[in-house]
């Protein structure tokens, strides 16, 4: 069994095990522009072959498999209700609710700086900006995303991110979300996980002994959902593992089973984060991907292995 890196078309990259698709990056999407456009993983599939992801599901057309997001990105001297929204579809406004505007951003990939693999784990570093809808820069981002499948025996493989976004849009930034502008227990935004269909009901687990959809809002160190496939009737677990070096760890979830599976490292759940101009925001996460339905203790094991 080895790793392997494809690079397709110009437009994306997968990650291959033994001969069976891991993901597929899409670094240059030709999603519509209210969309926010955005690089995305899916397909996202466990070491069995269990799609754990969904693209442009017809509720969320904007939801993407796992992408990086903001729901409300703005300078500080600007009014809150001008804010870029690189989130996708519309925007929620104090006392409006939702509203569709002529605001949605979109992240271009600039370059690769890197691409290495060495069979059982991966390293790609790439260069985006963060655009708003008037085409001005306002992040310039390195981005690293690995992959490593030294788990494999233990029947699950590891994505991790880290984001440095370097504030260039000439005055300071702040990053909200839905909650920050209003709207109770809508805090989403940071990387972002939507899951296929069947997994709606799933469960819900936290560290801290945290559980169930009421995991929403709350902080914890690490996050997962455990879910079901049509078809093969097997389980999957994801776990969402929040860095100590976070500047908001643990992170509040963003997190519902109902009406659909989803997951968020939201770093501005409720309360807004400043950047100030020519300063770096850094994040770092992993995302877990295991076959089968993992128990609390087997799960804290997963969450403190690294290296």
């Amino acid at each position: 069994m080895n790793l392997q890196l494809v690079h397709t078309l110009d437009d994306s990259i997968a990650a291959s095990y033994g001969g069976n698709t891991l993901l597929r990056y899409v670094y240059r999407p030709d999603t519509a522009h209210m969309e926010s456009r955005k690089p995305y993983f899916h397909p996202v599939y466990t070491l069995g072959g269990n799609l754990v992801t969904i693209f442009r599901p017809h509720d969320h057309v904007w939801h993407h498999g796992i992408a990086m997001t903001s729901a409300h990105l703005a300078p500080a001297d600007q009014p809150p209700g001008d804010a870029e929204n690189f989130w996708g579809g519309p925007t929620y406004v104090r006392e409006q609710g939702y509203v569709q505007r002529d605001n949605n951003g979109a992240q271009e990939h600039q370059a690769w700086n890197d691409l290495g693999c060495d069979g059982e784990s991966a390293s790609l570093a790439e260069s985006l900006r963060w655009i708003a809808h008037d085409g001005r820069p306002w992040l310039a981002e390195q981005r690293r995303i690995d992959v490593d499948t030294r788990s494999a025996a233990s029947g699950y493989w590891q994505l991790g991110f880290q984001f440095h976004l370097t504030n260039v849009a000439g005055s300071a930034l702040v990053f909200g979300s839905p909650t920050t502008a209003g709207r109770p227990l809508a805090g989403y935004g940071g990387l972002f996980w939507r899951g296929p269909r069947s997994f709606t009901g799933g469960a819900i687990l936290a560290a801290g002994g945290l559980e169930g959809p009421d995991v929403m809002g709350k902080p914890a160190a690490w996050l997962a959902y455990i879910g079901a496939h049509d078809g093969n009737a097997a389980r999957s677990t994801l776990v969402f593992v929040d860095d100590l070096s976070n500047p908001r760890y643990p992170t509040q979830w963003f997190v519902r089973n109902d009406p659909y599976g989803c997951a968020s490292f939201a770093f501005s759940f409720d309360e807004e984060y400043t950047l100030a101009a020519g300063a770096t925001l850094d994040l770092r996460c992993r995302i877990l991907i295991a076959d089968g339905a993992r128990g609390r203790e087997e799960i804290e094991a997963m969450a403190r292995w690294r290296d």
